[in-house]
């Protein structure tokens, strides 16, 4: 179908953003930018952290409204207040939360919140309609099961369903593959192929850059609210010249990982079990070791106990089964303070709520842990002078980019609020880092900063436990691999000389969504 704008002129693109500009209290978020969207096109929309993409999106899917700049839907200028406005001009947002009721049906999700069926349901009617669309576009879901009994990748293609039943012909992807396993990544990925094969348009936001070159037809490149690169053919641009544009300096994508010989056990955890917050087994069943020099994974889709396993390791949860032994010494259900005091620290996964206290300075995060000792107290008063020093010459050495160590950490940017928790957790010189996804939400260049500081301290013989949901940070980093699912050890990979094999990224996949791996059988693919 042929688009035209309000003269009759014919215009090849289903969107355009012109000069789009967007203010927040002391922040510029998008600075007279400009989109395009073809029909039957997969659009990448690219930036580090704070870059203003999500921004922009949010315009488009009628969430904010800009302060400058219009937009036209198919060659009509529109003016959304809403998402149901957005929704009737074709465009809909599939966020990375979804926005599902678990305790109703994939059919009742779907129809939630529109004006027809009004008073009566025929839900018979609707599973089918719903069944026949999914068919459709490969989206293959029950109908009739309750959100709760899907997994994270059965949940995604009904949040999808929901924008197509309601006739969205552009589908914004926000981070969609971040709760996924790689096997779930790659039937998403035929599924947005099917979808632009039949002429929906998709605008795929992500940070992961081998994604992007993998399933865009075009990107576009964010910095700090500005467009560094529009309209870019996929087919012509490297990681590293993408890297480059959002950052604006050339970034490592190899973590250097010099050979360590592994030293004695220093955490042993036996047979662990636990709950979580709603009373339910978070943990069964789940053992691990690791020695100093050692970096050690644990790879999972999310929620399958991982935050309840560093909870437990670090005293912040009890458990009601199993033993975590550090150096020996048995550690679980203590208090924090206990493990805090025998070498543990933490990199938690929430760095404003759990790691760091906002509205105290960076002087006051840095010396969270280390109050108790000389330098930094005298008896019981601190030692403001000695105090300061220490995170001025923490700032440095971390390069932590802040006006002064005065400075409320809530002030800080992602990148640097995680320096400050890294330059406290590892100046400790720890025997055990816990480190919970630790470059969640940042930019490729503070991700090459945590990555360094991690093998440096490998090198210096600290055992290092990563959770991490970003499979190929743990294949780059990690000397072995431990698989969870739903709270139990599904297998544990060894990873030699940095070198990964397609072999490798499937036992772990299967391992990932349940099979353990003395039931995997890929002997088959290895003589192909």
């Amino acid at each position: 179908m042929e688009i035209t704008d309000h003269t009759g002129a014919p215009t090849p693109y289903i969107v355009e953003m012109r000069s789009i500009t967007k203010r927040f209290p002391g922040v510029l978020a998008n600075d007279h930018v400009d989109f395009e969207l073809k029909r039957g096109e997969i659009h990448a929309l690219l930036g580090e952290n704070g870059a203003g993409k999500s921004t922009l999106m949010n315009i488009l899917a009628g969430l904010y409204h800009q302060d400058g700049g219009s937009i036209l839907v198919k060659g009509q200028s529109v003016n959304f207040s809403s998402p149901r406005d957005a929704i009737k001009a074709g465009i809909g947002m599939v966020h990375q939360h979804f926005m599902l009721v678990p305790s109703q049906t994939v059919t009742e999700n779907i129809l939630l919140g529109l004006e027809n069926p009004r008073f009566l349901m025929r839900l018979n009617q609707y599973d089918s309609k719903i069944a026949a669309l999914g068919e459709r576009f490969g989206l293959i879901v029950d109908p009739k099961a309750k959100i709760w009994q899907l997994s994270v990748g059965e949940q995604q293609r009904v949040e999808i369903l929901k924008m197509i039943y309601r006739g969205a012909e552009v589908l914004i992807m926000d981070e969609p593959t971040a709760v996924l396993a790689p096997q779930e990544i790659d039937g998403l990925f035929k599924i947005l192929r099917a979808m632009a094969a039949d002429g929906k348009s998709i605008i795929f936001i992500s940070h992961k850059l081998q994604e992007v070159t993998a399933i865009s037809d075009t990107v576009t490149v964010l910095r700090r609210g500005k467009v560094t690169a529009r309209s870019l053919p996929a087919l012509n641009v490297t990681r590293q010249e993408l890297a480059k544009l959002m950052v604006g300096r050339d970034v490592s994508f190899t973590a250097v990982k010099a050979f360590k010989e592994p030293g004695k056990v220093v955490l042993d955890i036996k047979n662990l079990k636990t709950d979580n917050d709603k009373g339910l087994a978070a943990l069964r069943d789940f053992s691990l070791d690791i020695r100093s020099g050692e970096i050690v994974g644990v790879a999972g889709v999310a929620g399958n106990g991982q935050r309840e396993l560093a909870q437990v390791i670090t005293g912040l949860r009890r458990c009601t089964g199993g033993q975590v032994f550090l150096n020996g010494t048995k550690v679980e259900n203590h208090e924090p303070i206990f493990g805090i005091d025998r070498g543990i620290s933490y990199i938690p996964e929430d760095r404003t709520q759990v790691g760091t206290a906002p509205n105290l300075s960076v002087t006051d995060n840095i010396i969270m842990k280390r109050y108790r000792f000389t330098p930094i107290s005298k008896g019981s008063v601190i030692n403001i002078k000695a105090a300061t020093k220490m995170a001025n010459d923490l700032k440095i050495s971390y390069e932590i980019s802040v006006p002064n160590v005065e400075t409320p950490v809530r002030l800080l940017s992602g990148g640097n609020l995680q320096k400050v928790i890294l330059a406290r957790e590892i100046s400790g010189k720890p025997s055990l880092m816990v480190a919970v996804q630790p470059t969640r939400g940042l930019d490729v260049g503070a991700i090459e900063g945590v990555h360094r500081l991690l093998l440096e301290q490998r090198q210096a013989g600290a055992a290092i436990l990563l959770i991490s949901e970003e499979l190929e940070e743990l294949l780059s980093l990690c000397d072995r691999v431990f698989v969870i699912y739903e709270g139990c050890t599904m297998g544990e990979i060894k990873i030699h000389n940095q070198e990964t094999s397609q072999k490798m990224i499937e036992q772990i996949g299967m391992m990932m969504t349940g099979t353990p791996l003395d039931q995997i059988d890929l002997g088959a693919e290895e003589h192909v």
